[in-house]
């Protein structure tokens, strides 16, 4: 059994003065700033190399460590730092006789701050740089001091970030010194940095030998407290980084929850990917983590503009951007109600128009004018949520999560839904010569929102908008049957009787979306039946079966996309009463003959594009 130390006493003590301090950083933002302040504090400043360089070209005074030290760099500058003057002025315990007596013995003067920053190990390895460079930029002084420093806590201070600087100032300009509970937070967050700066060295290494990693080691950085997490009995709650990396969004107004965040994250991805996949503007409306509607910038039919309440001469001034929301907002409007909505370009003032009429919760899209974020900071009484997405954020390949004492990993479902997946592989009559560009544009539309719902999944999608999404069904053909009926109403929603409904002056706007998809639906309780015509200036006449019927049958040009195989016919039967003309699935089912002559038997065209795109 190892031997344990005990523990070395000193004199404890809350403040500690700072009268030397030694920095040597590879980030020099804002350590001029820092140094000066110092200075002005009377703090000796100890230095190496560049940090040194920098220090003096701003015109402050300080002590190159190999001066101070005696001993000068050597090595190609391996060795700068790995002294007894430095380690002994960091870890020497103030107060303690034996300590006190070894450094006056030594010539060891008391360090009592560190500034570091590590050299960049991670980075160096993404530029794909050689083994050897790799190997050249593993940091050994700096972890040493760094180590020194936060085990020595109790009296010295460790800095290894410019986003604590700030803080750092001002505790000394109150306190004449640093804090033992600054202190206390800065050694666990040099701590918590060197075990991730040694875990990476360790992953790359073992990989570089073609072995699995020994450990892995994700060390993350507290960013803001959530009200709670998925429920209010789910308290703490918390947003966190990875250290040394930034969130893939900026806060710009409103306070965003748990729940929110999670509708943000695929919400962006679904609508990058459309806009990369198609090249045109993108969109979508979530709730719980699933698309109720996605779409791309099509222009609106006359029935449509009707359906959607909004005129033909309004429409077709209607920038991409607020088109594609439009559309994406009217797949199921009543499962939008409250939705979190994505836009893949800059968000205009007509965007912001449309989204203030509408009850939402926020918005995520990769910047906004100043006259539409004026209008989106408004709404909610200033609460709506607004989230700058970064164009330059890059996630890790490989994604974690913790589920009941177990942690999962996988890599990144990164796939590229392209043009090539719907036309590589056309195996019903007439081939790819079959499949209209139309279709191939809203086979990819139904795709990527497909991997962006809870599986099970399917997708409806007609003129670049969904309009029907099944979601979290354990049987793919209650997925279908779930999604046709939301095609249906959506169908129907274009009917000359709905359409013609003549509501009451002063009923609200989602009012009367619910109101029509209730007189489409048409089961009504007696209750029910007396508030819903109480909207009205004229009881609607119902619209029967055989008129939906009638309807419906002239529906056509339907895509379906289906996120696994479809393992029985049966979905594809139930799809063509809702006018599928195209079939996007990934196949490799012992099946796939019978649904291949089944999509034969309806005159649909289907693609087999070879990726499976659950999400759980």
């Amino acid at each position: 059994m190892a031997h344990i130390l005990s523990a070395v006493s000193g004199t404890e003590t809350d403040v500690v003065p700072i009268t030397r301090a030694l920095i040597s950083v590879s980030d020099k933002a804002g350590i001029v700033d820092l140094c000066t302040y110092l200075h002005s504090k009377n703090v000796e400043l100890l230095s190496t190399g560049g940090t040194a360089k920098k220090l003096r070209e701003a015109g402050l005074p300080c002590i190159d460590v190999s001066d101070y030290t005696g001993s000068p760099e050597c090595l190609d500058g391996r060795v700068k730092t790995l002294h007894p003057k430095v380690h002994g002025g960091l870890l020497g315990v103030r107060g303690n006789p034996q300590h006190e007596k070894d450094m006056e013995a030594n010539g060891i003067g008391k360090i009592d701050m560190t500034i570091l920053n590590l050299y960049p190990f991670e980075a160096t390895v993404a530029k794909g740089a050689a083994f050897e460079q790799c190997i050249e930029n593993i940091d050994i002084g700096g972890p040493s001091m760094l180590r020194s420093t936060a085990k020595n806590h109790a009296f010295t201070t460790i800095v290894t970030s410019p986003d604590q600087y700030d803080e750092v100032k001002a505790c000394i300009e109150t306190n004449g010194g640093t804090t033992l509970s600054l202190r206390k937070k800065c050694a666990a967050r040099a701590f918590s940095l060197s075990a991730a700066y040694d875990s990476a060295i360790a992953s790359w290494f073992t990989k570089e030998l073609g072995e699995k990693s020994p450990v892995v080691t994700r060390v993350y950085k507290p960013e803001f407290p959530l009200k709670y997490g998925c429920n209010p009995q789910q308290k703490p709650a918390s947003i966190l980084s990875l250290l040394n990396t930034n969130l893939p969004f900026t806060v710009l107004n409103g306070t965003p929850g748990y729940i929110n965040l999670l509708d943000a994250a695929n919400a962006w991805l679904l609508v990058k990917e459309l806009r990369e996949a198609t090249g045109l503007a993108a969109a979508s409306s979530f709730k719980h983590v699933s698309p109720a509607g996605a779409a791309v910038a099509v222009p609106l039919t006359d029935v449509e503009c009707a359906a959607y309440e909004v005129t033909p001469e309004a429409a077709a001034k209607l920038t991409p951007s607020a088109l594609a929301y439009l559309r994406a907002r009217n797949a199921d409007p009543m499962c939008s109600f409250g939705d979190y909505a994505a836009v893949s370009d800059i968000v205009d003032e007509d965007t912001a128009m449309i989204l203030k009429k509408e009850v939402s919760d926020g918005i995520v899209a990769p910047g906004y004018t100043p006259e539409a974020l004026a209008i989106l900071k408004s709404k909610k009484g200033g609460k709506f949520i607004v989230l700058e997405a970064k164009a330059d954020f890059v996630p890790d390949s490989v994604e974690y999560r913790e589920v009941y004492g177990m942690t999962f990993s996988q890599k990144r479902n990164d796939i590229v839904i392209t043009k090539e997946h719907m036309t590589k592989k056309v195996v019903t009559k007439g081939g790819v010569d079959a499949l209209p560009d139309a279709a191939v544009r809203d086979m990819i539309v139904a795709s990527i929102c497909v991997k962006y719902t809870q599986s099970n999944s399917v997708g409806f999608a007609k003129d670049g908008m969904m309009v029907g999404v099944g979601a979290g069904q354990q049987s793919r053909v209650d997925c279908v049957k779930l999604a046709g009926r939301k095609v249906s109403t959506w169908y129907l929603r274009q009917h000359p009787k709905v359409l013609g409904l003549k509501f009451k002056q002063g009923v609200k706007r989602q009012d009367r979306v619910n109101a029509r998809v209730r007189y489409i639906e048409g089961d009504f309780t007696d209750e029910e039946r007396t508030r819903w015509e109480a909207q009205f200036d004229t009881v609607p006449e119902p619209l029967t079966t055989s008129e939906k019927e009638e309807f419906m049958a002239k529906a056509t040009g339907v895509t379906i996309s289906s996120d696994a195989f479809f393992p029985f016919r049966d979905s594809i039967d139930h799809a063509s009463k809702v006018g599928v003309s195209f079939v996007a699935q990934p196949g490799g089912s012992v099946q796939d003959p019978q649904v291949t002559t089944c999509c034969d038997d309806y005159g649909m065209v289907m693609s087999m594009t070879g990726v499976r795109l659950f999400h759980h």
